[in-house]
């Protein structure tokens, strides 16, 4: 218990080093944890009901009173981003741990055992690949229904591929190294080599791509509902907002577009950036 307490303060300080010693690091988890605050408790901190419409004050530029304006049918539109928070990270989340649970695993099968289990899950990549990923998730959304659920799938799905190679390579590089030989001498399962041996070592590079495909995973919601085939309306959604101020741009109201496009740059540029701080923080061979 005390190893692992000492493990875990190690890990800590090393996170805080790292974190504060480079600044564009610091930035972007800084912007990871307004992300956050924003998903979890926004939609009791906005000043006005996300759903609520005031055609009185329909597209009214920004003031004191609406920060970011209000739409064609009045509603708030800072209320609306700050709510929109919680769907899109949601999406981000769930789609990332889906495709890592599955893909990653399968990934580190075929190049941990290879023969038929390799072949089998590289096929299903390629076939995956073969199709304009995003083609491929309008395909699956508009198959299965545009529901948060299936927009979950389809993002998995489309990045299946990705950490399924990325996972074998690794894989297949440690395979056959000392530590893994020593282990398997030890009586240890190859399930539980797998587990205990093979999957921490290649975690740093996965947490890596987790951060940008988090990004990925915002930006497909987003054109989803951009072309109508993701979140309906009303529901506040990043890509809901864009495509509604899209139409109002010519005439001069640019801010009911602006600020969720704003706000969705900000979400992709931060998990952009905290790949790096996330794998100075998990790789071992980093900590000095």
């Amino acid at each position: 218990m005390g190893a692992r307490a000492s493990g875990l303060a190690a890990t800590l300080s090393h996170a805080r080093y790292v974190i504060s010693d480079n600044p564009v690091t610091g930035l972007s988890f800084g912007l990871f944890a307004l992300l956050v605050i924003a998903a979890l408790i926004g939609p009791w901190i906005v000043p006005y009901d996300p759903l609520a419409s005031d055609t009185s004050s329909a597209l009214q530029a920004p003031s004191a009173k609406h920060w970011f304006g209000t739409d064609q049918l009045g509603r708030d539109i800072f209320s609306r981003v700050v709510v929109a928070t919680r769907l899109d990270m949601a999406i981000a989340v769930f789609s990332v741990a889906l495709v890592f649970a599955v893909g990653g695993l399968a990934g580190i099968a075929a190049g941990f055992f290879g023969g038929w289990t390799d072949r089998i899950i590289g096929r299903i990549a390629d076939t995956i690949m073969a199709f304009p990923l995003f083609v491929l998730a309008m395909g699956i959304v508009a198959a299965l229904g545009n529901t948060v659920t299936n927009i979950v799938i389809a993002t998995a799905i489309i990045n299946f591929p990705l950490y399924a190679r990325i996972a074998r390579a690794e894989a297949n590089v440690r395979r056959n190294a000392g530590f893994v030989m020593a282990a398997r001498l030890t009586g240890n399962t190859d399930l539980r080599i797998v587990l205990t041996s093979i999957l921490p070592n290649i975690l740093p590079i996965m947490v890596v791509q987790m951060s940008l495909t988090m990004g990925y995973a915002i930006l497909n919601a987003a054109g989803l509902s951009f072309i109508g085939l993701g979140v309906r309306p009303p529901t506040p959604e990043w890509g809901i907002m864009v495509a509604e101020g899209a139409a109002f741009i010519v005439s001069g109201e640019w801010w009911i577009g602006l600020f969720p496009g704003l706000a969705l740059m900000l979400a992709v540029f931060c998990f952009n950036l905290i790949g790096d701080g996330l794998r100075d923080i998990v790789d071992p061979q980093r900590r000095t």
